[in-house]
């Protein structure tokens, strides 16, 4: 006979018992948590983090007491748009699309170090606004213990003005955890590599536009495109955008197999210039913030690959990203059912 199918917030239920008997001792400290607010809207990314704080919602206050709000804006690539809607829906919870506008603030836009406070500000202030149009008591986010102990961290202060509630950090729950969990849950984003926005890919002092973040999002997809050709397993991709070029970081083992071939990684460099207009450009060994927090577009992770043998491109003009359904009109939600 054949099994009948569950949605992953209704096995998480079956086995809330298990949890909350020291199996998963993470997962208790995490329910407990929650279970001392009421029931909160999650920011949603679909990401592990915020994915094992909606799994936690759901077990803690029902499918019927849980929304996911994700945030649409240039910064979201589309993939993982699509990754959320699937993430959310595996979970079993309701998740609405909202239309953010961030890069319309001058302070996200001059992008001088402290950009990702101006986002979280606008971001968390619309998800709150959907959460209280719903009924909902507040916003729970994703941060994590060690999150509260990064260097930099300027949306961490945008979140606290606003009062949002971070059960994972408040948990003592840190990444080794929240995954820990997200795996005894079956959650299938549990060793999911981090994805931050396509703006942390915009070297601080560039400008950030609508633009600049759709040559991002279509260089990173031409190099994952080029690896999965070559069927090489891929975790860290960036495209980043300098001041004047860019850079290909990759971790290991794309990096490795692509510096074991100098011509493909300068026709693929070239591909890429010839596509966004960007250039010259190099590959490096992936490294997390390695434009974000640094000096100004200069900084770097260092000597990469050979850029004799396959820096290549010519400078251009940005080509503006033709119009589409992230268009610059007014804020818009799409509410999408759990199934």
């Amino acid at each position: 006979m054949a099994r009948k199918s569950t949605t992953l917030g209704e096995r998480e239920n079956e086995s809330e018992s298990e949890q909350r008997t020291g199996r998963v001792p993470d997962a208790s400290a995490l329910l407990s948590t929650l279970s001392a607010h009421a029931p909160l809207a999650v920011a949603f990314s679909g990401g592990v983090d915020s994915a094992v704080v909606l799994a936690a919602a759901v077990r803690t206050w029902g499918r019927t007491g849980t929304l996911a709000v994700i945030a649409d804006s240039p910064a979201l690539a589309r993939d993982e748009l699509h990754g959320a809607r699937r993430t959310a829906a595996e979970i079993g919870a309701e998740l609405v699309v909202v239309a953010t506008d961030e890069w319309t603030v001058p302070g996200y836009r001059e992008n001088s170090g402290d950009r990702c406070y101006f986002c979280k500000r606008t971001v968390l202030a619309r998800v709150a606004e959907v959460a209280a149009e719903r009924g909902f008591h507040g916003v729970a986010t994703g941060t994590h213990r060690d999150d509260r102990r990064a260097a930099h961290r300027p949306g961490l202060r945008a979140a606290a003005e606003l009062g949002v509630a971070e059960p994972l950090a408040d948990a003592g729950l840190g990444k080794r955890e929240v995954r820990a969990v997200a795996a005894a849950w079956g959650l299938s984003v549990a060793e999911k590599p981090g994805t931050p926005c396509l703006s942390s890919r915009v070297a601080v002092g560039v400008p950030v536009t609508r633009e600049r973040l759709g040559l991002v999002e279509r260089a990173e997809e031409l190099v994952r495109a080029e690896l999965a050709a070559g069927r090489v397993p891929v975790t860290d991709v960036r495209v980043r955008l300098l001041a004047a070029d860019f850079r290909v970081e990759l971790g290991p083992p794309a990096y490795d197999w692509l510096g074991g071939r100098p011509e493909r990684a300068g026709a693929l460099l070239r591909r890429v210039a010839a596509a966004t207009r960007l250039g010259p450009g190099t590959v490096a060994h992936y490294r997390s913030g390695a434009v974000s927090t640094g000096p100004g577009p200069a900084s770097g992770p260092g000597p990469g690959i050979d850029p004799g043998q396959c820096r290549t491109g010519r400078a251009g003009p940005l080509v503006p990203r033709p119009a589409g359904p992230r268009g610059d009109g007014a804020p818009h939600a799409v509410v999408e059912g759990a199934s």
